[in-house]
C-alpha cells in the first residue's frame, strides 16, 4: 500500500469517529441518574431497597419485613392513621380502591366481585371481623398482602391511609355513607384518576427551593412518623 493511500484511509477513519448513526435515539432530552435540575437540591434517583425515603416512613423495611405472615401484619396494628377522613381523602381512596381492590372485594367491598364467578375467594370487607381490625392492620395488609391477597406496596403510604378511610366508609363507620363504583368511565383521565406519585424516582419530594421545601398546591406534605416510632 503506497503512502498516499495509507494517509487517505487514516483521514477517512478519523473523520468517521465523530459521527453517530443513532444520534436521534441516544442524544435526546432525558434525566440522567443523580442529575440535579434547576433549584432542586435532591438528585434525581429512586431510593434503594429498604432505605428510608426523605419524606419519612411509618414502618421501614428493616424494622418490619414484607413477609405476608399474620404475625408480621399484627405488628403493624398499633400504627395510628394520620389522615382524617376528609372529602379529599375519601375521593382519593375511592379511586384507588376501585382500581386496585374492587376486582376482588367488589365495588362496595362486599366480596361480590367478578372474580367470585371464577372461583376466586373474594373477602367481604364489611363483616364484623374486618370492622374490628385497626387502621394499622389494614394498612399492613395492603403493604404486605396475606393469603391469596398479593402485596400492594406499590400504593404509596399516604394513599394507603386514604384507602383505609374509604373502607371505613364502606363499613358504615363514618358519619355519612360513601359513594361506590368507578369515579369515571373507561378511558377517562383528568380528575377521574389518582394524582401523580409523590415519591417517584425522577420527582424528589418535596422540592427544595432557596427558602426551604416547596409543596405544589396539588400535593400535601407527607407527615410520616420518624423511623424508630413504628412497632418492631
Amino acid at each position: 500500500m503506497n503512502a498516499k493511500r495509507l494517509v487517505a484511509l487514516t483521514l477517512s477513519a478519523a473523520s468517521m469517529t465523530g459521527c453517530s448513526w443513532f444520534t436521534a435515539f441516544v442524544e435526546q432530552p432525558k434525566i440522567d441518574p443523580w442529575e440535579i435540575l434547576g433549584s432542586i437540591k435532591t438528585p434525581q434517583r429512586g431510593n434503594p431497597q429498604n432505605s428510608v425515603p426523605i419524606t419519612g416512613t411509618f414502618v421501614a423495611g428493616y424494622q418490619v419485613s414484607y413477609s405476608p405472615l399474620p404475625g408480621t401484619i399484627d405488628s403493624m396494628s398499633s400504627i395510628k392513621n394520620p389522615v382524617q377522613p376528609s372529602d379529599a381523602s375519601l375521593i382519593n381512596g375511592r379511586k384507588l380502591f376501585q382500581i386496585n381492590c374492587a376486582v376482588c372485594h367488589g365495588e362496595a367491598g362486599k366480596g361480590d366481585s367478578p372474580n367470585a364467578k371464577f372461583g376466586i375467594v373474594s373477602i367481604n370487607l364489611t363483616t364484623d371481623l374486618t370492622k374490628n381490625r385497626t387502621d394499622g392492620y389494614i394498612f399492613g395488609m395492603i403493604r404486605n398482602g396475606r393469603g391469596l391477597m398479593p402485596t400492594y406496596d406499590r400504593i404509596e403510604e399516604m394513599d394507603r391511609w386514604d384507602i383505609v378511610n374509604y373502607i371505613r366508609g364502606l363499613q358504615g363507620k363514618l358519619p355519612k355513607p360513601v359513594p361506590t363504583g368507578p369515579v369515571g368511565y373507561p378511558g377517562q383521565t383528568g380528575d377521574a384518576l389518582p394524582g401523580y406519585t409523590l415519591t417517584a424516582p425522577t420527582r424528589p419530594f418535596p422540592y427544595y427551593g432557596p427558602n426551604g421545601p416547596v409543596f405544589p398546591d396539588s400535593m400535601r406534605p407527607i407527615q410520616a412518623q420518624p423511623v424508630g416510632g413504628a412497632p418492631q
